[in-house]
């Protein structure tokens, strides 16, 4: 993954409100699933959100190139 697309990903995850981060988590699509309760997702950190859906993404990307 190119650095300018990361840092575009990354900018753009990090701009977003714990509903929306919430939102593409339960709904990711992806070589591999993801399968996060409410109640887990209720009691992480936006911040934990953020990462969890940044390395989803940086892993979903590396996996096409």
């Amino acid at each position: 993954m190119a650095k300018v697309n990361f840092d575009q990903i990354a900018t753009s995850i990090a701009t977003l409100e714990r509903d929306d981060v919430k939102t593409r988590l339960k709904n990711f699509k992806g070589r591999f699933k993801m399968d996060f309760t409410d109640e887990y997702l209720d009691n992480l950190s936006i911040d934990r959100l953020r990462h969890i859906l940044l390395a989803a993404l940086v892993t979903a990307k590396g996996q096409t190139s």
